[in-house]
């Protein structure tokens, strides 16, 4: 860089500098950058719709950080990242495990004509409405006076897709009674989670994480533990009924809240979703 200046200030500089480059560029090259950029662009489409998508910018503004360490030469940050980093590439691979073997699977059963369908998993992020959210109360009302267990985890702005995959995609329209059909304990999709993305019922029977943390939930069972669970690995809304007493819990960013009624949860499922419409409006914003 320093070259450059020098050269350009002198009076010496060769415009060619900046046309050579271009002089010898050839048909594969351009085959070269559009490889690379299908797959950085299919990378992005698979992430962004994962967990995976925040832990990869936060590793990002981490680089950032430390580029800027290098260029202002901060002698300690500039070390401690440095040996952070030099493990970087095994770092990457324990952290983004599930999400490099769920990309390489789908990188296996792919077909030409899927790939016309890279990245519309994400297109849509519309907010839920309030009759989709009326509808899913109703459902937790009737199946808490009935004490019929469910589990209801609403999407916000990081995706599940992983484990939505572990149960049967459905893709319908919220409904009190489909929701209720759902979780009758003699049905076979009753024992796992309804995922709802997008203002639709996306999967049922799906697979949430345990919490580890057990500190507050130590007297209740494995619904719960897999609401806070998730509720702890993104920032969906989950919604608990149980199948002993019928109490309606919420988890929301690792904290269980019990003893709702439908009243009261609906009030704080609008709270939350007003929360995550004012800041879609700001990000379009921006």
């Amino acid at each position: 860089m320093k070259t450059f200046f020098d050269k350009l200030f002198s009076g010496s500089f060769d415009p060619q500098y900046f046309t050579d480059p271009f002089l010898r560029f050839t048909w594969r090259d351009a085959v070269d950058i559009l490889l690379i950029a299908a797959i950085f662009f299919s990378v992005f489409c698979f992430v962004r719709d994962r967990r995976a998508g925040r832990l990869l910018w936060g590793f990002g503004l981490l680089v950032g950080v430390y580029a800027v360490c290098e260029l202002l030469d901060i002698y300690a940050m500039r070390y401690i990242f440095g040996a952070f980093f030099g493990y970087g590439l095994v770092m990457l691979v324990i952290i983004f495990q599930p999400e490099l073997r769920a990309l390489v699977e789908r990188v296996g059963s792919i077909t030409f004509r899927g790939l016309r369908s890279i990245g519309t998993e994400s297109r849509s992020r519309s907010v839920l409405s309030a009759a989709a959210l009326d509808e899913i109360v109703l459902a937790v009302k009737h199946m808490s006076f009935s004490k019929t267990g469910a589990l209801i985890a609403i999407e916000r702005s990081i995706k599940i897709s992983e484990y939505a995959a572990s149960g049967t995609m459905l893709n319908s329209e919220i409904s009190a009674r489909l929701l209720q059909t759902i979780f009758f304990n003699m049905t076979p999709l009753h024992d796992g989670a309804v995922i709802i993305r997008d203002g639709r019922i996306y999967a049922a029977g799906c697979n949430l994480p345990l919490t580890q943390n057990t500190e507050p939930i130590k007297d209740l069972g494995t619904r719960h533990r897999a609401a806070v669970g998730a509720s702890e690995d993104s920032d969906a809304i989950v919604i608990v009924v149980s199948e002993q007493t019928g109490i309606i819990s919420l988890a929301y960013k690792g904290e269980l809240l019990r003893n709702f009624t439908s009243v009261s949860l609906r009030r704080k499922l609008g709270e939350l979703l007003t929360m995550q419409r004012n800041a879609q409006m700001r990000d379009e914003e921006l």
